[in-house]
């Protein structure tokens, strides 16, 4: 009888230790981590040559986690600039003194800088930067030829001009830590010889 009760009183015991070390090996849910904020600069500077043509900087925030990436931060700054795109006369010019009258159409197309850009937060205090960047800009005109017209402001050779429109465009994957700065992307226009770099400043924000 002893026994038995010297038995049973073992496997109680044992039973509530091995309760009480399953619980302490049970892994605690991982704390989750708010979003960090962190200021971004860009700054685009143009040069040609020797001579510095602009220096454009453009600051913003966004929000990062190690969840994945965050929400999109945009930048659009820039203006309309319309462009020909055909034309057509007005009136047979038998009863218009100045002969027939030539209408043109208009496309507006945005010229200027466009930047989106998000992060994702590593296990190394750096943060992954995502940037799509689209610089445009207007630089001289084309002589191109059109209906002449009769009015006294028209060409001689009926000719109109047209903007010349430059373009650039990059996208690129940053790693960067608090209060870094990357020269990241430097490119060349072909035609005009500008040269465009491209560089990002990163802060957190505390």
């Amino acid at each position: 009888m002893k026994k038995a009760v010297y038995l049973a009183v073992t496997l109680f015991t044992l039973g509530l230790l091995g309760s009480e070390l399953l619980a302490q090996e049970k892994p605690k849910p991982e704390a989750k981590s708010s979003p960090t904020t962190l200021k971004l600069q860009v700054t685009i500077t143009e040069t040609q040559g020797d001579k510095k043509l602009a220096n454009l900087p453009y600051t913003f925030f966004v929000k990062s986690d190690y969840a994945g990436p965050g929400p999109w931060a945009k930048v659009r700054m820039g203006s309309r600039v319309p462009v020909a795109t055909g034309s057509y006369q007005m009136g047979s010019g038998s009863s218009n003194p100045i002969g027939p009258l030539v209408n043109t159409q208009f496309q507006y197309i945005d010229v200027g800088t466009n930047i989106d850009a998000r992060a994702i937060t590593t296990d190394e205090g750096r943060y992954d930067l995502i940037l799509n960047l689209e610089r445009s800009w207007v630089e001289g005109d084309l002589v191109l030829p059109g209906d002449k017209q009769s009015s006294p402001s028209a060409e001689p050779s009926g000719q109109f001009r047209e903007p010349i429109i430059r373009q650039f465009k990059t996208e690129l994957t940053l790693s960067m830590h608090d209060g870094q700065t990357i020269q990241s992307t430097q490119a060349t226009d072909p035609l005009s010889g500008r040269i465009l770099t491209i560089t990002v400043s990163m802060n957190v924000v505390k």
